[in-house]
């Protein structure tokens, strides 16, 4: 496996995680703003 192939597969792994957490971090923001809980319930 070539250093290039590893970058790539790194920067890979770095996206998938960052897209998690992204929507994570979207998700629990507005849960904020609604006051709702944040994984699943009622919202008011």
């Amino acid at each position: 496996m070539t250093l290039k192939q590893k970058r790539i597969i790194i920067l890979i792994i770095i996206i998938i995680a960052a897209a998690v957490l992204g929507r994570l971090a979207v998700r629990a923001f507005l849960n904020f703003l609604l006051g709702g809980t944040l994984f699943g319930g009622n919202f008011l």
